[in-house]
């Protein structure tokens, strides 16, 4: 059904095709960048002397500082391009396909002419510049220096390559003048999907017209025109869809159209009135005749860049180095081949700074932390560490060979292609930082026979069947409670659950939850429920800002008795519980305690050390 609707949810728009063009150039246009639809800084191109046309301000040798120990820009366009390298490159060689076309043909863009096309754009949208680049960085995640760079010099560069394909002829003029001040008919239209339907309908709006608008409402399948009765925009002509145009414009008032099939609908159409020109005011004409003109240049932009760059593809020989071990390790310090050039690492790694640089220092940052605090208790992370974690992982999502043991094999590619990082990445950004932390508390993590009880209990113990309601007001908390006192029946307090429950379980299936265990993290229901005899209504209990009405149904019978049964299972999951809350505390604490300071984020820490040091000096 779904499916159905949505095929007719879009008649007008296919009837108004000419407009999809715009999104049809946009598309090329995203094609030109990869993923991200950006397509980097304009390069250098060999030694033919294209000098960047993007951001040129000075690269900073030292991106950030760890407690005193540098991270160096060097360093973090290893690691950029580590991670990012593979998607980055496709749009690396996309503008260097763009420059050197721009090189060969004579065209520069400078900076003056990038911020005059910056302006514009604000001022389209009624925005200063600097509201404009700010609402970019807010709502797209894109710098001013991307923006420069991956969006507005390409723009430019492929608008002047397509220059010679962007000319307004008469005939273009004369179409467009038409359509935006030309003759209109004023419609109406039924839009179904059956023919035998559209020929009676048809049949019946020719016999009596008047009905038309009536059966617009009651049988088209086009919500928006149904819901206006049938009336659709005026038609105008040139608009894109020349057998509606045709067919419309040769009705009379009030006649109504032989059915149309198109784009899947048959349509029928009763003229209402036939609209006259618009009388465009002389003295605005040579205005309106240059928006018109540069209206129809976008247009042709948007197609016109992407055939452009079409043609360039298919003319290029690209090799790309960078994804093939053996061809980098034959190519030191080059990533791709373009037209027999060299695209150099050092360049894939900057735009991959400028991408990605602020995330991936980030976790440099948090890397370098954890390096200094182990080699300050003088510990050591080994390879035997990394794969024994990898194997507890496997072990612990159930990867596992017909043995039982461990499948190593099958997690890696498991969580390698779910998260589409290769191997290498993976054990750097997540196994390692975890083997890492858990060499650090693994001292202060003791598993004692309290907690073995407790989690044998959570596990393995009694539970408490319970219907609930959950609220979050105290008054109506009371008024359900006072009406589930007076009918203590479970059927009762289902339909309490049913009409009152915020939460959606228990809303859904008459009050019914998950039985209720000890240890499970709510000692205060916990409580109340295990006191609870079977039919019996709780108080009212408030954990946080909601309220929660319970009746005891029961208790479960536990399957396992003997705690001796499961210990071995116990205190391995409760090590890794707790060993885990340690690691995010000592996590925690490294961070508070770190002098950082960040130079490609602009932030800046002092630590806690340096902090209450700075407060005790005596103010002069």
């Amino acid at each position: 059904m779904t499916e159905y609707r949505n095929a007719h949810r879009t008649t007008w728009a296919i009837i108004a095709g000419g407009f999809v063009l715009v999104a049809v150039g946009v598309i090329a246009i995203r094609n030109l960048g990869g993923e991200n639809d950006a397509l980097a800084q304009q390069p250098q191109v060999g030694a033919k002397g294209v000098a960047p046309q993007g951001n040129s301000a000075p690269q900073i040798k030292t991106v950030a500082v760890v407690n005193r120990e540098p991270i160096t820009r060097d360093e973090l366009g290893r690691e950029a391009a580590r991670r990012f390298g593979d998607e980055v490159l496709e749009s690396v060689i996309n503008k260097h396909l763009i420059a050197e076309e721009c090189h060969k043909r004579g065209i520069q863009i400078t900076q003056t002419e990038i911020d005059a096309e910056i302006e514009a754009s604000a001022k389209k949208f009624g925005l200063s510049v600097d509201r404009w680049l700010g609402l970019l960085k807010d709502e797209r995640n894109v710098s001013p220096a991307q923006y420069r760079s991956d969006i507005v010099w390409p723009t430019m560069a492929l608008r002047r390559l397509a220059a010679d394909r962007l000319e307004v002829t008469q005939e273009e003029f004369s179409k467009a003048w038409q359509t935006e001040f030309g003759p209109k008919v004023k419609c109406r239209m039924i839009s179904v999907s059956d023919r035998a339907l559209a020929e009676e309908l048809r049949a019946k709006a020719a016999a009596d017209p008047d009905v038309f608008a009536d059966m617009a409402k009651d049988f088209s399948e086009d919500p928006n025109s149904a819901a206006a009765r049938g009336l659709i925009p005026p038609i105008r002509m040139n608009m894109g869809t020349p057998e509606v145009e045709s067919l419309v414009f040769a009705l009379k008032d009030g006649e109504v159209s032989q059915v149309l099939f198109i784009a899947g609908q048959y349509l029928i159409f009763k003229c209402e009135s036939h609209l006259p020109p618009t009388e465009v005011d002389p003295m605005k004409q040579p205005e309106i005749q240059n928006r018109m003109v540069e209206a129809i240049r976008e247009q042709k932009l948007r197609s016109s860049a992407g055939d452009v760059y079409e043609e360039l593809q298919e003319k290029a020989q690209v090799e790309k180095i960078w994804s093939d071990p053996a061809k980098r390790q034959q190519n030191p310090g080059v990533v791709a081949t373009l037209n027999g050039q060299q695209i150099m690492l050092d360049e894939l790694q900057e735009e991959c700074i400028t991408r990605h640089g602020i995330d991936v220092l980030e976790g440099e940052i948090n890397r370098r932390l954890l390096q200094q605090a182990l080699k300050s208790k003088n510990l050591e992370v080994t390879e035997q560490d990394l794969n024994d974690e990898i194997s507890r992982a496997a072990d612990s999502y159930g990867f596992l060979k017909e043995d039982g043991s461990p499948d190593y094999e099958a997690w890696l590619e498991e969580v390698t292609q779910e998260q589409s990082v290769t191997v290498e990445v993976y054990v750097r950004d997540a196994v390692w930082p975890t083997v890492a932390l858990k060499k650090l508390v693994s001292d202060k993590v003791i598993v004692s026979e309290e907690d073995i009880q407790k989690g044998f209990e959570a596990n393995y113990g009694e539970r408490v069947q319970v219907l609930a309601i959950v609220l979050d007001n105290q008054r109506r908390a009371q008024e359900v409670w006072d009406m589930a006192r007076k009918n203590p029946s479970e059927q009762f307090f289902g339909e309490l659950a049913r009409q009152y429950s915020i939460e959606p379980v228990s809303k859904n299936n008459d009050g019914q939850v998950p039985p209720i265990r000890r240890n499970g993290g709510q000692p205060k229901l916990e409580e109340e429920a295990f006191r609870l005899q079977p039919g019996e209504l709780s108080s009212i209990v408030n954990i946080g800002r909601q309220s929660l009405i319970l009746k005891a149904m029961g208790r479960t019978k536990p399957t396992i008795t003997d705690v001796n049964d499961v210990r071995d299972e116990l205190v391995k999951d409760i090590h890794e519980k707790k060993i885990r809350l340690e690691m995010a505390k000592q996590f925690d604490a490294l961070k508070e305690e770190a002098q950082i300071d960040n130079f490609l984020a602009n932030t800046t820490q002092m630590g806690k050390k340096l902090e209450a040091a700075a407060r005790q000096q005596p103010t002069r």
